[in-house]
């Protein structure tokens, strides 16, 4: 056997385990180490941190939805409740044989069609200019009255409304019934008034209610109206009601049950519940020690879990959670996801090694055609 001969077989094996190796084997995203290396500590550009007690109540923080105290503390409208343009009545009596109003026959003066203008006023003769928008028909009796009363004695006033639409609120989005409803005894307040509307076309627990009134935008969660009575508001003329599902959502990649981007269903979800929802960690593949949360943390949170005070604008975290330790599981259970989170799930080295090994014994052939090449020209000397 010469010496070439002797020398083609070891250098064939050579070749095809340097172009298993120096190839980019398929892989779900970066390792452990990856990420790792490319941490503010080794000149990267993302925090990496490991998730403890402190960490969890630091970023525990959500979307607070719910309506300020000038919503909660408006009183309940009655279905009386006069609004600008609106028509009204009056009739004043006096009693006198000649009144500020009344002419010598008769004792009782009739204003018909007196107007609410823009401004939600009326004007009385000798009264003058009365606030009536907000205000029932026995709100507004008794200021004509003890405006009368300084200058006739014993005033008696009626006043009804004979004309006006009354108070409205208008509901669209995700419910039952879209429209513009009245505001009556039965629906003054805002359950009460989706309840009308056919309540909401989507579940509840996704479901998020805005009230918009006049500059002001509020949003409360659904089940919040019934959880929490306070944010049951009573509703005010020209109320806009918009039912919306909650967009919240996160992505995951990596060795999980799958990989998608995921809408949270729920006001709070957890890390342990967000990897429950796409069906928990591959046990043939997943790295129980490298689930990674990335997210663009404001600064404030951001300056909070790393302990500085010399961070601008938000920035860039990967939060460690290690299943395997002995608390693992509950710091998942009370780390929060939130909004546009990316949860990624590494691979564990022995599911790396063995799409190696299995790369090179799918070579197998290539060397052994290698080897009778080299056989071949080795013979051919």
């Amino acid at each position: 056997m010469t010496s070439h001969h002797r020398w083609a077989r070891p250098v064939a094996l050579l070749l095809v385990a340097t172009l298993v190796a120096g190839c980019g084997l398929p892989r779900g995203g970066p390792t452990k180490r990856e990420i790792f290396a490319g941490s503010v500590m080794n000149e990267g550009d993302a925090f990496v941190l490991s998730v403890n007690d402190r960490v969890t109540q630091a970023t525990a923080v959500q979307p607070a939805l719910g309506f300020s105290e000038a919503f909660k503390s408006a009183g309940v409208l009655g279905s009386d409740t006069i609004r600008p343009g609106d028509t009204l009545g009056l009739t004043i009596w006096e009693n006198v044989d000649e009144g500020l109003l009344t002419g010598e026959a008769t004792n009782s003066t009739v204003l018909e069609e007196v107007q609410v203008d823009g401004s939600g006023f009326i004007f009385v003769p000798y009264a003058g200019r009365i606030r009536a928008a907000g205000n029932t028909p026995e709100a507004v009796r008794r200021v004509v009255t003890d405006r009368l009363s300084d200058q006739t004695p014993d005033p008696q006033v009626e006043v009804r409304r004979l004309a006006g639409d009354g108070a409205t609120v208008s509901i669209s989005g995700a419910t039952g019934g879209p429209g513009v409803y009245p505001i009556e005894r039965p629906t003054r307040t805002l359950s009460a008034m989706l309840s009308a509307a056919g309540g909401v076309a989507i579940p509840p627990e996704v479901a998020q209610v805005t009230v918009v009134r006049g500059d002001a935008r509020e949003t409360v969660w659904f089940e919040d109206l019934f959880d929490h009575p306070r944010f049951d508001i009573a509703l005010r003329d020209n109320d806009r009601i918009l039912i919306e599902e909650d967009s919240r959502a996160f992505t995951v990649l990596g060795a999980t049950g799958t990989q998608a981007q995921v809408p949270f269903e729920m006001q709070t979800l957890s890390a342990v519940e967000a990897i429950a929802r796409v069906g928990g960690l591959q046990s043939a593949a997943a790295d129980p020690t490298g689930v990674f949360v990335f997210r663009n943390e404001p600064e404030e949170i951001a300056q909070q879990v790393l302990g500085r005070d010399d961070l601008v604008g938000a920035q860039r975290v990967i939060y460690v959670l290690d299943l395997t330790q002995p608390n693992g599981m509950f710091l998942a259970r009370d780390f929060l996801i939130r909004d546009g989170d990316t949860l990624y799930v590494t691979e564990a080295p022995f599911t790396q090694w063995s799409r190696v090994i299995s790369a090179i014994t799918g070579t197998l052939g290539t060397v052994s055609t290698v080897d009778s090449a080299a056989s071949a020209i080795s013979g051919d000397e």
